[in-house]
């Protein structure tokens, strides 16, 4: 495990069906993040393929396939860990995918894959309608992914709303938590930050939110505000519009600081959870 404090990065994208397009924007900017130093850089949800609510998913891959291998080589060149925050996870004999995020070593091999747990179906009067179950079929584990920079908790976007998912996580271990998103336009303002800070102070981890920005096509839009939050619930760096990128020094010492002084989870009731 990591002793020294580390750069991450974390990009800020708006994504679109352009799966080229796409990729080579991503591409870019994990090349930027690497140049300013960072050694752990994430990409966030649908950061290949982004498509128009109520559409089929006209584009899938799989785990071996040229999405993941073309950034694979984009790890492998800059000698970085590389989360790719969601693709579309072909799956055999079936209409559905699985929405899944994949961690690539510096050496460009698969260390985790986690498959999104909880789908966004919501209709909020006024507001915003998706249905994420109609084309994405859930996972049904939770991930941590232990690597010599430290122990990573997968999750994705609406994932964010179920805390007892990130509290198992930490309890597996789990020293950063990455929640890649295309949190929407409607409900981002209210809740995004808030409970991004929550994940973290709860659980006394670090919390890692790559998101998506801006309008990608006439029926979708995403809140962004890409940050970096420390065990303690501060916001160490933050980007509230367009493409881009944070970085953040990351202290894993501060994880055991923080526990040491406020156990928590040793007094968690794993009854309960």
């Amino acid at each position: 495990m990591a002793t020294k404090p580390f750069q991450i990065a974390a990009i800020q994208l708006t994504s679109s069906d352009d799966v080229e397009a796409n990729l080579s924007v991503a591409a870019r900017w994990v090349r930027r993040a690497a140049g300013r130093g960072a050694r752990l850089i994430a990409l966030p949800e649908n950061f290949a393929y982004l498509r128009t609510e109520g559409d089929r998913v006209d584009f899938r891959t799989d785990l071996d396939g040229d999405v993941v291998a073309r950034m694979a080589a984009e790890a492998r060149d800059a000698r970085v860990y590389l989360l790719l925050g969601s693709i579309p996870e072909r799956i055999p004999r079936s209409r559905r995918v699985h929405n899944t995020s994949v961690l690539l070593g510096p050496d460009g091999k698969r260390l985790a894959v986690y498959r999104k747990m909880h789908l966004f179906d919501i209709d909020i009067a006024g507001g915003v309608t998706l249905f994420e179950s109609k084309t994405v079929k859930p996972g049904d584990r939770p991930v941590v992914a232990t690597t010599p920079l430290g122990k990573f908790g997968l999750s994705i976007c609406y994932d964010l709303r179920f805390p007892e998912l990130y509290r198992r996580l930490a309890l597996d271990g789990a020293q950063i938590l990455f929640v890649p998103a295309a949190f929407t336009a409607f409900t981002g303002p209210h809740h995004w930050l808030p409970l991004l800070r929550a994940r973290a102070i709860e659980n006394q981890c670090w919390v890692v939110a790559p998101a998506q920005v801006g309008r990608h096509n006439e029926d979708r839009s995403s809140h962004g505000e890409t940050a970096v939050i420390d065990p303690w619930g501060r916001v160490v760096a933050r980007k509230t519009k367009g493409c881009g990128l944070v970085t953040a020094e990351i202290d894993l010492g501060q994880v055991e600081r923080v526990r040491r002084g406020l156990p928590c989870l040793k007094h968690t009731r794993r009854s309960l959870i």
